[in-house]
């Protein structure tokens, strides 16, 4: 398969059935030994060969039996039922074709199982890591995100992972979710109270 040159920038939310903090950033095991979860991207600018992918909305949902690197990962892509047949089609090319770059061909090498894609209207409320989400208005999933408390003061806790070899993202705002819930075929889960993260990215290849 060919794959055109590609660029997406943009926020990325992430949520997963982790402790706070997830120490898979840390290159040690999910803390229940399996992982589930999901990220969800908004490309702020982006492009596909010619296909513009600018204001572009999807997630990557998963579900791994042991840590994720460990291979045998459910897949499924979510797609923004208002982006065109050419954006989606660009997705798919991207996640799943295996020769796209980093950090979509990690994902692919360690999925052995690609559920359909789904479209659906996706909704993002923006604000770092206090950011809300409705997919299929909230009946396919709705999370939203926060800080963590402190257990004595009561107050917000500030938290950023610095992390220059990270894939997804290098610099991260830590803190957790207080409602993650995914129903749909195949793929079903609720991490709410589990780790959450915000980041901005910028991925590009090949060429």
């Amino acid at each position: 398969m060919t794959v055109e040159p590609w660029r997406t920038e943009g926020e990325i939310l992430g949520l997963c059935n982790c402790d706070w903090g997830c120490p898979c950033n840390f290159d040690a095991a999910p803390t229940y030994g399996s992982c589930e979860g999901l990220y969800v991207f908004l490309v702020r600018t982006g492009r596909y060969g010619d296909v513009v992918l600018d204001g572009l909305k999807y997630a990557h949902v998963g579900f791994s039996p042991g840590a994720v690197h460990e291979g045998n990962m459910t897949s499924m892509l979510v797609v923004d039922d208002r982006a065109t047949d050419e954006q989606c089609g660009a997705l798919e090319t991207l996640w799943k074709s295996g020769e796209a770059g980093l950090p979509f061909d990690i994902w692919n090498s360690v999925t052995s199982t690609w559920l359909d894609t789904l479209r659906a209207p996706i909704e993002i409320e923006l604000a770092g890591i206090k950011s809300r989400v409705l997919i299929g208005d909230g009946l396919l999933c709705r999370l939203e995100m926060s800080r963590v408390e402190n257990p004595v003061t009561g107050k917000e806790e500030v938290t950023y992972l610095d992390k220059p070899t990270g894939f997804m993202s290098t610099w991260t705002e830590l803190g957790m979710s207080t409602v993650c819930r995914f129903e749909s075929p195949g793929l079903s889960f609720d991490v709410s109270g589990k780790y959450a993260e915000h980041a901005e990215y910028s991925y590009s290849g090949p060429g």
